[in-house]
């Protein structure tokens, strides 16, 4: 087979560019996988990112293929692969700035795969590993969470949130957390401790400071954020790099940083899946011939999780 159906962009642009499509199928190469795409979960703001529509050196890369995260089966072997072998079921997160997998199959290197957890289907897979890899970079990696400690999560029915919270009680602490008014009892049976509503402002007294922020929002939420850290505590950020004049003078270690690839880290990820300890969460699944529609409407579900495209139902 030498074409697929797939969701690509000719033009760098919003969802209105987003056209469903045949493309040809991609060849791996070295230290590479094919993929046969079964689900492909995305992020809402991905056509927004440089790295969406450049290559590193800043030239063009259009037409582009979205979506990031992937769960699917191996269906061709770069050379030199030992990793993994055809047939294999594998989930994983596909770098930015290649083609990602909103499509029939899809290139990734084997660094950012890993045997996907067996205990759910692929579109459950499908919605870890960008989620689930980022909030478990930010707790162990980054803030290095101990057992006992307070966490504080702000954005927590968000698609990373959502594992955040899950894994700061898996690693032992305790966790409170601000969301969406109507996922409020998800974020408490997801392990929080206290769940406020973002939209009111004022519920944010009744937060006691964390040893450790993790934030999703970025904005004003991050600035209130720095207030709720305790001296000598941790704030991780994951929207944007924090303002120079918001540390200046703190006690604070603030940290922004981008996912990246690690293997075992999935791996791990995928343990605790098959354990029962971490949970999917998927927000709403739609055809991959509906791709455009998935990025137009799925802001507006305001659901907890994942957005999925399902490519081979």
């Amino acid at each position: 087979m030498t074409t697929m159906q797939a969701l690509r962009s000719h033009t760098r642009g919003g969802p209105e560019t987003l056209v469903f499509e045949t493309a040809p199928v991609p060849v791996p190469g070295p230290g590479e996988i094919l993929v046969e795409v079964h689900a492909a979960a995305i992020t809402f703001a991905e056509l927004s990112w440089d790295e969406t529509w450049q290559n590193a050196d800043g030239s063009d890369r259009t037409p582009i293929i979205p979506s990031h995260e992937v769960s699917g089966v191996v269906a061709a072997l770069g050379e030199g692969v030992t990793e993994f072998a055809v047939g294999d079921e594998v989930y994983g997160r596909i770098r930015f700035d290649r083609d990602g997998a909103a499509a029939e199959y899809v290139v990734m290197e084997v660094a950012d795969a890993a045997i996907r957890p067996h205990s759910v289907d692929h579109v459950e897979s499908a919605a870890l590993p960008l989620a689930a890899l980022t909030a478990w970079q930010a707790l162990v990696d980054h803030a290095r969470v101990q057992p006992g400690e307070h966490v504080l999560v702000r954005g927590a029915s968000g698609g990373v949130g959502v594992y955040v919270v899950q894994l700061a009680r898996i690693l032992g602490a305790s966790v409170s957390a601000t969301a969406r008014g109507s996922d409020l009892g998800l974020v408490l049976d997801l392990g929080a401790d206290l769940v406020i509503d973002y939209a009111n402002a004022t519920d944010d007294n009744v937060l006691q400071p964390a040893d450790v922020v993790i934030d999703t929002v970025g904005g004003p939420t991050l600035a209130r954020a720095f207030e709720l850290v305790k001296p000598g505590g941790r704030l991780v950020t994951l929207t944007a790099p924090p303002p120079p004049e918001l540390t200046e003078g703190r006690d604070v270690t603030a940290t922004f940083f981008v996912v990246g690839a690690d293997p075992a880290e999935l791996r791990r990820l995928a343990e605790l899946v098959d354990d029962g300890s971490l949970r999917p969460i998927v927000a709403a699944t739609f055809l991959l011939s509906e791709g455009r529609a998935a990025f137009e409407e799925g802001p507006r579900l305001h659901k907890a999780g994942k957005t999925v495209l399902v490519v081979r139902p």
